[in-house]
């Protein structure tokens, strides 16, 4: 754990994919063609305490659904991309964009398509529903599921490594 630890220390960018992670991986399509997805409380407020230490947010996602793109936007997310086939080219670009290095990112994951930018960053993530190759090509698996709270669990593991999270925890307790 405390190599895990050190890496998270690195952290300045948090990139995340949606289907899997952020909802648990069904998705519902109405009559119409809307897409719906169900997201977890927890993760969201988790997100919001972990910008909140300075900490910058992204998505980079393969679907493009109007659901996510209102979520993206409540969160507050700093950088979203959606629709993307080819992860590895756009986090080389959202690391341009941000200023960071792909040492100072960590990635949470559910798929082998998550692999090329789980493969490059200084804290890779997975969440225990993700096939093996994924879970071995981790630095860390979440105990809590993709949609039920995995993302909460990845901030908080961040914000502990870098000292930030018992402050926090302080203001909700006083």
């Amino acid at each position: 754990m405390q190599a895990t630890h050190d890496l998270a220390r690195r952290v300045r960018l948090f990139i995340m994919d949606v289907d899997g992670v952020l909802t648990n991986g069904t998705i519902f399509i109405t009559a119409q063609g809307e897409e719906l997805k169900g997201f977890n409380t927890l993760d969201g407020h988790g997100l919001r305490m972990l910008q909140s230490t300075g900490v910058k947010l992204a998505i980079i996602t393969g679907r493009a659904a109007a659901c996510v793109d209102k979520r993206a936007r409540d969160l507050g997310i700093d950088y979203y991309y959606a629709g993307i086939q080819d992860k590895r080219a756009a986090f080389a670009e959202l690391c341009a964009k941000a200023g960071v290095t792909a040492e100072q990112c960590a990635y949470v994951g559910d798929d082998v398509v998550d692999l090329p930018v789980m493969r490059r960053v200084a804290l890779a993530i997975a969440v225990p529903e993700s096939p093996s190759v994924v879970r071995q090509n981790a630095h860390y698996v979440t105990g809590a599921s993709g949609g039920r709270g995995a993302v909460r669990e990845a901030c908080e593991l961040i914000m502990q490594a870098q000292g930030t999270l018992d402050g926090l925890m302080a203001g909700y307790l006083s």
